[in-house]
């Protein structure tokens, strides 16, 4: 049997912060401070070019993009460009082949069987087409061969990352945006659209794990919950409050931010985090965003999920700092998004702007 790997199923996060995890874990791997693992998560919508991506094939200009909300990355992958978004099941195996595991054409093919077997337990007649990459449906209810899942790895002294994108019930119409993988002869489907019912995206995480076990021969065990988190955008019509950590706690720009204590609710959290971090009382909305992040740079790897609120001030009152910031400023949201680090605050700030009084 394989060494044992560690399931992280993270739900939502930012594929810049996508890109750090697996950073982190493979460093931390390397260091013998880390098992083998599986990311399980899902990704705002974004367009990857991969290391063969011809720019001809994104087709949307960056004004579509920017209008829809599409990021565009390049990255160090295989294979040329692909859409991720809400509704995708996005598999990152960080793992080191050993002796008698180092073929590159079997490590694809065993992520793709893994993909195949998880479509079949749903009634989907899934397979690989010699001439294409990925997982396809090669007579789909739409006609034709209909792409459902993408692949496309990176190897690294026999460290894998990167890895696929199975197609549950997303945007089909983001696709519209680029030309799949290069490929203009097939389609993209998912497993929605051809059982033409509502599928659970647990339930086929599940099985994603369960076959993932018994194709790579080894045990799967899932990580411990992530530290719970909360953030609180401050907003008085279209300024936004920022406040500035101390040196020692990092230093930069950010709204109030603080972990969530034994027996509360994320809205209690970030009600007193508000108040205990600038004096305010006002009530916290929700901003219905919810992601997984790197927390640091600790090895092995932390990770956190942050629940996201907005609290409407009627006024650009001063606030009374914590001990963990020594300054802070009211900024329109231009200069809010050029100073907060982290892709998290960024989206948490763009959804604030939004919310209505």
């Amino acid at each position: 049997m394989n060494p044992p790997v560690t399931c992280w199923p993270l739900g939502r996060v930012e594929y810049s912060d996508g890109l750090e995890l697996q950073r982190q874990f493979i460093e931390a791997k390397k260091l013998e401070r880390s098992t083998d693992t599986l990311l399980l998560l899902e990704h705002p919508p974004v367009l990857t070019m991969g290391r063969g991506a011809h720019r001809a094939n994104v087709l949307a200009s960056p004004a579509q993009l920017d209008r829809l909300g599409v990021e565009l990355f390049e990255t160090d992958r295989g294979g040329d460009v692909t859409y991720h978004g809400p509704g995708q099941l996005v598999g990152y195996p960080l793992l080191h082949l050993g002796p008698g595991r180092q073929d590159v054409r079997k490590y694809v093919r065993a992520i793709e069987e893994v993909v195949i077997r998880t479509a079949a337990d749903f009634g989907i007649a899934a397979s690989r087409l010699e001439r294409w990459p990925g997982v396809w449906v090669e007579q789909s209810r739409d006609g034709g061969p209909r792409k459902l899942a993408a692949l496309g790895v990176h190897l690294s002294r026999w460290y894998t990352r990167h890895g696929f994108a199975l197609n549950i019930r997303p945007d089909l119409s983001h696709f519209g945006l680029i030309v799949p993988c290069g490929i203009t002869e097939g389609g993209v489907t998912s497993m929605e659209r051809e059982l033409g019912r509502a599928v659970e995206p647990e339930a086929v995480s599940q099985r994603i794990i369960e076959h993932f076990a018994a194709v790579f021969d080894c045990s799967v065990v899932l990580a411990p919950a992530p530290e719970e988190t909360v953030s609180v955008v401050i907003r008085h019509a279209d300024d936004f409050l920022l406040m500035r950590r101390t040196p020692e706690r990092g230093g930069f720009w950010q709204p109030v931010t603080g972990r969530v204590e034994a027996g509360e609710s994320t809205a209690l959290a970030a009600q007193r985090e508000l108040r205990e971090e600038t004096s305010f009382e006002t009530p916290v909305r929700s901003l219905e965003y919810r992601h997984a992040f790197p927390w640091g740079a600790s090895s092995p790897p932390r990770v956190a999920i942050e629940t996201a609120y907005v609290a409407l001030v009627s006024e650009r009152a001063n606030p009374r700092l914590s001990d963990e910031h020594d300054a802070f400023e009211w900024v329109d949201l231009a200069t809010a998004l050029g100073r907060v680090p982290f892709a998290g605050f960024k989206r948490a700030l763009t959804r604030a702007a939004a919310v209505t009084a």
